[in-house]
């Protein structure tokens, strides 16, 4: 039988106005870069902020899921009014937590995919998450990380649907430093490197909230 180390830790929630206690798995080799600075003209309001039925905001349980799983960096880029947001916000922040602020939303993914590589600390993979999408879910995660090194990426494909999050190998991290053009498409970027597929019966992979239409037709809360 496999032992799994935990790790248990004792936090105050200020949703319900009670100590709970989280238990994390040890920490991995890898870091999450989660991507919070788009203008969400559709949306009308930050993505990050909206709320699941429990009163968690979309950052908060993404970070949780992801501290749970055990990454050892937590990196979150936003724009300058998403961090005025927050620093106004009752969001606990955990530890591993870092954030870096995007003073070019206009450049999209890959400038903040890029912003956030330079926190990165170690020669490690890295998760890319997209903040529209509210759930990691352990076993995804588990899955993408057991095949880090089989690929330059790897990513989960749900009914032949290709999803989120991807894990990003050490190879096209320090790629993507090296572009000077800000202007690109992360997608069309990552089409010269080798990517493993991994199946998965995880349907949220596929969840991209952009409307509140989106939103509204899966949570039943409305935005804060």
């Amino acid at each position: 039988m496999k032992l799994i180390e935990l790790n248990v830790r004792k936090f105050y929630n200020f949703h319900t106005f009670e100590i709970q206690i989280e238990i994390t798995s040890m920490q991995k080799d890898c870091s999450v870069i989660i991507l919070a600075a788009g203008y969400s003209s559709r949306m009308g309001c930050a993505k990050f902020a909206l709320r699941l039925a429990d009163g968690t905001s979309f950052l908060e349980n993404i970070m949780n899921q992801y501290s749970v799983f055990g990454c050892n960096q937590i990196i979150v880029v936003v724009n300058s009014e998403g961090k005025e947001f927050l620093d106004q916000s009752p969001i606990r922040f955990i530890d591993e937590l870092d954030f870096v602020v995007n003073q070019h939303p206009e450049y999209e993914r890959f400038y903040s995919f890029k912003l956030g590589i330079g926190r990165v600390k170690n020669n490690q993979p890295v998760f890319l998450h997209n903040a529209d999408n509210p759930f990691a879910n352990y076993e995804t995660l588990n899955d993408l990380y057991l095949n880090r090194g089989k690929a330059d990426f790897v990513k989960p494909v749900f009914n032949k649907r290709g999803g989120h999050p991807i894990l990003i190998s050490h190879k096209i991290l320090r790629d993507i430093i090296l572009v000077k053009n800000h202007d690109i498409n992360l997608n069309e970027f990552l089409k010269k490197y080798s990517c493993k597929e991994i199946e998965t019966t995880d349907e949220n992979i596929l969840l991209n909230i952009n409307r509140m239409s989106d939103y509204e037709n899966i949570y039943p809360v409305k935005k804060i």
